[in-house]
């Protein structure tokens, strides 16, 4: 896991790659959020969609909710960068759609306009 840091706004946003999943399940979760508030002091992350399991975009599974809840739960907030597009779920598409209207959990595109979500919180 790599984690590089990003000030912005006098916000530390954590930028997390890694070529492994690191979000599978709720533990996986909890271990990102501790891992980035030790390694880098921020309640503020960005991750690839990659880096997501398959199952937290089918929200049957509830792992979507469960996971994000401990984000809310920690105060950490969380922008997941990707390509959305294939996603046939109209659940998925209005959970995604609600998440981005709030200040918490965002969806977006790229790095770019996940710095700036995260940087107005």
């Amino acid at each position: 896991m790599n984690i590089r840091t990003i000030n912005t706004n006098g916000i530390e946003i954590a930028y997390v790659t890694s070529s492994d999943k690191l979000i599978n399940d709720v533990q996986s979760a909890l271990d990102l959020l501790a891992t980035v508030s030790y390694r880098a002091d921020s309640n503020h992350i960005i991750i690839n969609k990659s880096e997501v399991c398959d199952e937290f975009f089918d929200l049957i599974t509830r792992l979507a909710g469960e996971v994000l809840q401990k984000f809310i739960n920690y105060q950490t907030k969380i922008a997941i960068i990707g390509d959305f597009s294939s996603y046939s779920s109209k659940s998925l598409k209005d959970f995604i759609y609600e998440s981005n209207d709030g200040k918490d959990i965002f969806f977006l595109p790229n790095e770019d306009l996940a710095i700036e979500k995260l940087s107005k919180s």
